[in-house]
């Protein structure tokens, strides 16, 4: 949740209405996969995935929206996304290939994958034009087998996201305008904001949002919160100070991150609590403690899946990757090879969470 450093104006109801049938038709074409699949993310990668025989996530669910509380498809009933995050992708773009991305939709049965672009830590400053391509290569492979993505800016050090506000704007607007007729995208525009106040957030938020909307009316804007995306729980606050004092914008949800070994009943009730008030989409969590490390507490895990399930509250796992922590879900090596199926590949967490998304 915290450090994770590896060595290696609105739309008038007419205009919504024309771009949602744009992408109800793309949305379509991903019932199974879409004609032409991506050329392989690397030389070697498995071919492409058979059609499957029942609709994928992205075609049966159609353009997502926000409705009261809860995420909801084309058809306005509640849905939850469940899927996994990716690693930076400065340092584990090798696990993100054609293989590994047919089984997290196949084998899986994954609904969506967070691409996460760290902005430093040789991330996106480094290289903006390569690290937005990287990314929408991953994100168009995401769509190719009917998952939805999640545009993940992870903003980490320095915890003000006002600190990357023009990078956030220049990277927000390619991929707004890259994704405006298509389905299956949701923006997370503030990875883990830390050591900042929530009226910072709000208006970095309020700058940002506006960006992506003259480019993309109709797709969710994910919004972080507080003290690592914990409602303010870290740092000695709750959910109220946003209840009180929520985004002006519509069509967003509030992220949540937890880590179950670290973060126990006040972090579980602060979800609990904040979840009755405002749309959460929990975009990052581990069964392990908050820097993706040490064993695993599957039973604190449990509860709050068992909470999120309950609720309708969408969530990605850290990590898919083979990172040498017990938070990645790869025994270390995998991703140089080329088998991503089935138990044998996955460390004690991947078990576990692949068996989860499954369910």
């Amino acid at each position: 949740m915290y450090q994770r450093t590896t060595s290696p104006t609105e739309p008038t109801p007419t205009a919504g209405r024309r771009r949602f049938t744009r992408k109800a038709l793309i949305a379509a074409s991903a019932l199974g996969v879409v004609t032409a699949l991506l050329a392989p993310v690397r030389a070697g990668a498995a071919p492409a995935p058979a059609a499957p025989t029942a609709a994928t996530p992205l075609a049966a669910n159609g353009q997502l929206s926000v409705c009261g509380r809860q995420l909801c498809n084309a058809s306005g009933q509640a849905v939850a996304l469940n899927g996994m995050s990716t690693h930076g992708t400065q340092w584990y773009a090798q696990c993100v290939t054609d293989g590994s991305l047919n089984a997290l939709a196949t084998d899986w049965r994954a609904d969506v994958l967070r691409v996460s672009t760290y902005v430093q830590e040789g991330g996106y400053e480094t290289d903006p034009a390569g690290f937005t391509a990287r990314a929408q290569k991953f994100i168009d492979a995401a769509h190719a087998r009917g998952m939805y993505a999640v545009i993940d800016w992870h903003m980490l050090t320095p915890g003000d996201p006002n600190a990357n506000l023009a990078r956030a704007k220049t990277f927000f607007t390619a991929m707004a305008k890259k994704y405006k007729d298509h389905p299956g995208v949701l923006y997370e525009i503030a990875n883990e904001p830390s050591g900042v106040s929530w009226s910072a957030i709000k208006s970095y938020s309020e700058q940002i949002i506006p960006v992506i909307r003259a480019q993309d009316p109709d797709a969710v804007v994910l919004v972080g919160t507080r003290a690592w995306s914990s409602f303010g729980v870290s740092e000695g606050s709750n959910e109220s100070e946003v209840v009180n004092n929520p985004v002006r914008a519509s069509n967003i949800m509030y992220t949540f991150h937890f880590y179950a070994s670290s973060h126990r009943e006040a972090y579980l009730s602060a979800l609990d609590r904040a979840s009755d008030k405002l749309p959460v989409f929990v975009t990052e969590f581990g069964t392990q403690n908050y820097a993706g490390e040490g064993a695993n507490d599957f039973t604190m895990s449990q509860r709050y899946l068992d909470l999120m399930k309950r609720k309708k509250i969408s969530w990605t796992n850290w990590n898919y990757s083979d990172d040498h922590r017990s938070g990645a879900v790869f025994k270390t090596g995998t991703c140089n090879g080329s088998n991503w199926t089935g138990t044998g590949v996955l460390k004690e967490a991947g078990v576990w969470i692949r068996e989860r998304i499954r369910q």
